[in-house]
């Protein structure tokens, strides 16, 4: 009921200063998809039914811009169709209660907007983090919640130039005393890109330039975890939370070029510290891909990713993917550095990707994927397994019937071994060797008020 009334309040604002020197914006959007799960995530064991089931997500953001102020304000609830019983006044289950503050931001600005050689800006607030390709800092908005984070950024930009420097710190609650930080709140929501707990903090740097032909970008990242010990309690192990925190820093480049028709991607990033574990870290990404523009319709090129994992004595060899959107990467069946781990093993991403724009309105999509351990993997009987995890084919057309109205369809196969289902990895029994993904998506987003 809250927000009901905070919407309806910021809309007669808008209404009301329609003529005012300030510029303001509302829009909504109306998102559902049904998928087919025959496997998605994980293989699927044999004797486990396929499941069915239609995900919506609601939004409506608003948005205000003024001299040296822009506000930016989105509320979403997301939920299953039949979540809730179609006569009941509340939330069946309470922690899927979808109805949240999505983005709250403002951005002051530093300096006068007749400045056209540069701009200095912070910007406060719950906000969505998009940096590069997102293949480590992204709004993970494939995800029906998405991403964002509660954090203070300082914001330079130039023609050529982006320099961003970010601050986070969460808490549970308003504390008397301590900053202990329980990473692992109730609810459905995913805390990294590998199902890990949420961060305490983080600081980062990022920086980006721009040149003839492309681009190249540097980041350093810090988070932080809150230490922990466990107690066993009616034979079951239970976190208890202590006072200081684990540090993790991830740094590296990430750059693309074009040379004529041919566009270049590369990164390499290397991550030490302790990761959310308090393990000792050594590990990298390395990532590389080419795409061919045969002419304006049809494109096609390989690529590789290759993530380091597996352990060194006491040391962690396992790069984490920060808080990125993995569904772009890693198959779009989500086995990998998505909610579902498979045991930090590392992995090897050999693929080729081709899109066919059929017109303006129409493409097509085809992604084939091979992944293998970049570790050793075992049985639960110590017995050494092939590292071959198996192949991915993702199919995908979208369509575009309006500006406002968008529909988009996909199938995806995993043909999967028997490492992918041992217990060190995906820990399946009797897994099926071939899996089935298939959605369709329905995106209505209507522009309400535009100034």
């Amino acid at each position: 009921m809250k927000y009901i009334r905070f919407i309806a309040a910021i809309t007669i604002v808008i209404f009301f200063n329609q003529f005012a020197s300030a510029q303001f914006s509302l829009s909504a959007q109306l998102r559902t998809r049904t998928e087919l799960r025959d496997g998605q995530g994980s293989p699927l064991s044999k004797d486990a039914d396929p499941a069915f089931f239609t995900s919506q997500r609601t939004r409506l953001t608003a948005g205000y811009s003024t001299y040296r102020l822009k506000f930016g304000l989105t509320v979403q609830d997301v939920h299953v169709w039949g979540q809730d019983v179609s006569t009941i006044n509340r939330n069946t289950t309470q922690n899927n209660n979808g109805l949240m503050l999505h983005e709250a931001w403002a951005e002051i600005g530093l300096t006068d907007t007749t400045n056209k050689v540069y701009t200095l800006s912070l910007k406060l607030g719950r906000q969505e983090l998009i940096y590069d390709d997102q293949r480590l800092i992204g709004n993970l908005d494939w995800l029906q919640q998405a991403r964002r984070h509660d954090a203070a950024i300082l914001q330079f930009n130039t023609s050529q130039w982006t320099i961003h420097g970010g601050f986070a710190h969460n808490q549970n609650k308003e504390n008397a005393s301590s900053t202990k930080y329980n990473e692992t709140p109730a609810g459905n929501y995913a805390g990294n890109t590998n199902g890990g707990v949420n961060y305490k903090s983080f600081e980062y740097l990022y920086a980006s330039r721009k040149y003839g032909q492309g681009n190249i970008s540097f980041l350093f990242f810090a988070d932080q975890f809150n230490k922990y010990h466990t107690n066993i309690e009616n034979n079951v192990p239970v976190k208890v939370w202590d006072n200081g925190a684990w540090s993790r820093i991830t740094t590296g480049l990430h750059t693309t070029h074009t040379l004529g028709k041919t566009a270049l991607t590369a990164s390499v990033y290397y991550q030490t510290g302790k990761n959310s574990s308090g393990q000792q870290l050594s590990a990298a990404l390395l990532s590389a891909n080419v795409l061919f523009n045969t002419g304006k319709k049809f494109s096609v090129g390989p690529g590789i990713d290759y993530t380091t994992g597996g352990m060194s004595g006491n040391k962690s060899n396992a790069f984490d993917p920060l808080y990125g959107t993995p569904h772009k990467f890693w198959g779009f069946m989500d086995y990998f550095y998505a909610g579902n781990g498979f045991g930090n093993k590392g992995l090897a991403d050999y693929y080729i990707k081709a899109k066919y724009k059929a017109s303006g309105k129409f493409t097509l999509s085809a992604d084939l994927h091979q992944f293998s351990s970049a570790s050793a993997v075992y049985d639960a009987s110590g017995n050494k397994l092939n590292r071959y995890f198996g192949t991915e084919a993702d199919i995908t057309a979208a369509y575009t019937l309006t500006k406002m109205i968008g529909f988009e369809a996909g199938y995806s196969h995993f043909f999967s071994t028997a490492s992918l289902a041992s217990s060190s990895v995906k820990n399946i029994t009797n897994a099926k060797k071939n899996n089935n993904w298939a959605y369709v998506t329905i995106r209505i987003q209507p522009e309400l008020l535009a100034k």
